[in-house]
């Protein structure tokens, strides 16, 4: 059998296995690298969803629990609180919240956090929805562009949010009075504002408070701007009456703030948190800027009761200027108390204002002669301070300047610090001390020793009258000696009688009453003895016509 010849396969390519780069890898382990890299994604993606972790410091945790309390701004859920630690220091709780994604743009260093809960203030009721749905963290959003993540809450909630327009100012006062937290500011008795919070100054001088005006309120805030108080009811009792005043029924239950633009004052533009200050009244706040001020001292002879300070300085029923102070001082060159009264007065009010025409005369004026001239001048006219009564029912009293015919000569001290003011008495102050010149001479009087001049002188006029009696009872022979004695004795009574009732002294009516009606007796008893010197017979034969 022939061999089959067989085709030489040397020439041809040899197949070549392929390696891949996966091929060391055992396919065990595909599936776990699935999985690892599936968890991975998801723990980023859930990380990335939880949004940011922030820390928030309170006075306590009253309320709140961690994995239940939530984080609210305008009432949608922002984050939730996951832990609660007492602070290293043990003086505050810290809670951590952690907050979402699509909020962590809000987490910046104004914004502000404070636990809402049912409450009570000025503002309202607040927070009774948490009675049903449980306390949670509420948020106000700041302006600000710088992150955070560490924040102090409230303790108490803002009266007015971020996001409400309008703008903040600051008023200066000397004390609170009746205001709070949520107390009304007023913009011509409309509602255009509240007091947002208040701080005691350094030292305890005064209180600094914090007011938010609503747009479009705001706008009529300017450099000419005056706040006051309108807390309750304001009663004043002045040299003016009894004044009433009152904002609105809710001023008078919760206090309040008002504010106007001075009339007449030109007005600029003022920025977010200008200071101004913080009258006790609208008639204090009101009054017009005074460009001078000068200030003096009044010494008044009469008492100062029913002036107090605040009282005003009239000039024909004007006002130019106002009572300040009310003091006591001991002087040592007379060696007597002195009452000073310290007074602004504001001389352009005097001068009063210029024409269009003459205003460039009353420039060259002012300048040459000074309020100090302008006063000498009226002071050598006679113009000179007294104190009246300005209300007769309160006995208010107030200060009036006016020009008196013929004064005493005076002037004004400029040399004293502040300017002593001339001063008259009043006519009421002119009567007490007449009353008093009457009864310091009354004391001088020598009561006693009138009495006993009195006492010897009716003695006397008794003995007088004994001795008529005797003789008109005892005839004798030796009458005419007697009725002589008598007469002596009659006359020097008259002569007693007579040096009291010569005494430079007024006498009480009684007294006076007495000594007349001795003179009475004592005339009787002379024309008696008269009588018997020229007919000694009636002794015997009784008066003419009279019977037996």
């Amino acid at each position: 059998m022939n061999e089959a010849v067989r085709p030489d396969l040397s020439d041809l390519p040899g197949a070549v296995p392929s390696r891949s780069k996966w091929g060391h890898l055992p396919l065990v382990w595909i599936l776990p690298l699935i999985v690892v890299i599936a968890g991975g994604y998801v723990v980023v993606h859930e990380r990335l969803a939880q949004g940011i972790t922030v820390h928030i410091r309170f006075h306590s945790a009253d309320g709140l629990e961690a994995n239940k309390t939530k984080i609210r701004y305008k009432d949608v859920e922002i984050g939730e609180v996951s832990g609660i630690r007492v602070a290293d220091d043990r003086k505050e709780v810290i809670i951590t919240a952690d907050i979402q994604r699509n909020a962590k743009e809000y987490m910046v260093t104004d914004t502000r956090f404070w636990v809402v809960r049912p409450r009570i203030s000025a503002a309202g009721i607040t927070g009774l929805g948490t009675l049903v749905s449980g306390e949670y963290i509420s948020a106000d959003i700041g302006q600000s562009k710088i992150k955070s993540t560490s924040f102090v809450g409230l303790e108490i909630p803002p009266v007015v949010t971020s996001d409400l327009p309008g703008r903040e100012f600051v008023l200066h006062a000397e004390d609170l009075g009746s205001l709070d937290v949520g107390s009304s500011v007023f913009y011509r008795r409309l509602t255009a504002g509240q007091v947002i919070g208040y701080t005691l100054d350094p030292g305890g001088t005064g209180v600094t408070i914090r007011v938010f005006v609503n747009a479009p309120f705001d706008s009529y805030v300017n450099s000419a701007t005056r706040f006051w108080q309108a807390s309750g009811v304001d009663m004043s009792l002045s040299s003016d009456g009894i004044q009433l005043h009152t904002e609105s029924l809710t001023s008078i239950l919760e206090g309040g703030v008002a504010f106007q633009t001075l009339p007449g004052a030109q007005v600029s533009p003022v920025a977010v948190d200008t200071s101004f200050n913080l009258y006790l009244d609208e008639d204090r706040a009101m009054r017009p800027t005074e460009s001078e001020i000068r200030r003096f001292v009044m010494y008044f002879k009469g008492s100062l009761r029913g002036l107090s300070p605040g009282a005003p300085v009239e000039l024909h029923g004007i006002n130019i200027g106002e009572v300040k102070t009310l003091d006591v001082e001991y002087d040592r060159n007379r060696q007597s108390l002195r009452f000073p009264v310290v007074v602004e007065l504001y001389p352009q009010r005097i001068r009063g204002k210029a024409s269009k025409k003459d205003r460039s005369v009353a420039q060259t004026e002012d300048t040459e002669a000074s309020s100090r001239t302008l006063l000498d001048t009226l002071v050598r006219q006679g113009l000179r301070a007294e104190l009246k009564t300005g209300n007769l029912l309160t006995g208010q009293k107030f200060v009036a300047l006016d020009l008196y015919q013929d004064p005493p000569l005076d002037r004004v001290d400029w040399n004293e610090q502040p300017s002593i003011f001339p001063t008259l008495s009043s006519g009421l102050d002119d009567i007490q001390d007449s009353v008093g010149s009457i009864a310091r001479k009354l004391d001088k009087i020598p009561f006693d020793q009138l009495s006993l001049k009195i006492m010897a002188t009716m003695g006397a006029l008794e003995q007088t009258l004994k001795n008529a009696d005797y003789l008109l009872q005892n005839v004798n022979g030796n009458l005419a000696p007697q009725v002589k004695a008598t007469l002596v004795e009659a006359e020097a009574a008259m002569r007693n009688a007579k040096e009291i009732l010569a005494q430079d002294a007024p006498l009480s009516g009684d007294l006076g009453s007495t000594l007349l009606q001795v003179s009475r007796a004592a005339k009787s008893i002379t024309a008696l003895v008269d009588y018997l010197e020229r007919h000694p017979e009636s002794l015997l034969r009784g008066k003419p016509g009279d019977s037996p």
